[in-house]
């Protein structure tokens, strides 16, 4: 099950002045290819009058993200890893020229349900200013946000040590040819089936069907010529991947 996709995008005024002047204000973009998370997280965080939070515009995968964030400009953009159209590290590319604006910069903060290091490493090394998961509150993304647009790095806990690790080493990772065969949703639903989740708790998690889980988890097994779950899970701890 895969959601329609929809672009949404308002050109917010410059001028923050009114009933919010004294207060701090954001304009954000949401960029996931989920329509009930982008819902849930507009609820959660887009109450402008109580956040200071100014949700300006919506996307479901990279070409539409690119054209809501260059129409917008917002001050931050939240954005997911995966993504249609080549995943976030693409959107970021694609919006250098933004990030490096000297008078209005567009910053990016990751938001993610994965905290598998390629892709926290993947979005910084890229331009992101921070990295959360979706597990982070209402309250405490608000706060990043505004971090964020300051100038900050903000991330979860524990994932700062793999930005750390990563640039304090000279070396390039080694590529992992194997795991490079498979697409970002397959590996996200490899590590959750190395972390023992059922299907159903997998679909709920992505945001899928049952039936989609099980066609990722049939396209891992056969791509990395694997018999079963607990072969899997084996092939996952060897990387580290869990």
């Amino acid at each position: 099950m895969s959601d329609a996709t929809e672009a949404n995008g308002t050109a917010g005024a410059a001028d923050q002045t009114g009933s919010g002047a004294g207060k701090r204000q954001v304009r954000v973009v949401l960029v996931d290819d989920h329509r009930m998370f982008r819902t849930g997280v507009q609820a959660e965080i887009g109450q402008t009058a109580e956040t200071g939070v100014e949700v300006v515009g919506e996307a479901a995968d990279v070409d539409q993200a690119v054209t809501v964030i260059t129409a917008t400009r917002p001050e931050v953009v939240l954005l997911d890893v995966h993504l249609p159209g080549g995943g976030g590290v693409e959107v970021l590319r694609r919006c250098a020229a933004l990030m490096t604006d000297a008078e209005r910069p567009v910053r990016f903060l990751a938001l993610s349900v994965s905290d598998a290091a390629e892709d926290v490493i993947g979005v910084i090394r890229g331009g992101a200013r921070g990295y959360v998961t979706k597990t982070i509150t209402g309250t405490d993304l608000v706060d990043s946000i505004f971090r964020v647009q300051e100038g900050d790095a903000v991330f979860s806990p524990r994932l700062a040590g793999f930005v750390l690790d990563a640039f304090a080493s000279t070396d390039a990772p080694p590529v992992d040819e194997d795991l490079d065969r498979l697409t970002q949703r397959e590996r996200e639903v490899l590590r959750l089936i190395a972390r023992g989740y059922a299907y159903k708790e997998i679909a709920k998690q992505l945001f899928i069907s049952v039936k989609t889980v099980e066609s990722h988890v049939s396209a891992v097994l056969r791509k990395l010529q694997l018999s079963n779950r607990h072969e899997l899970t084996r092939w996952a701890t060897a990387r580290r991947l869990v």
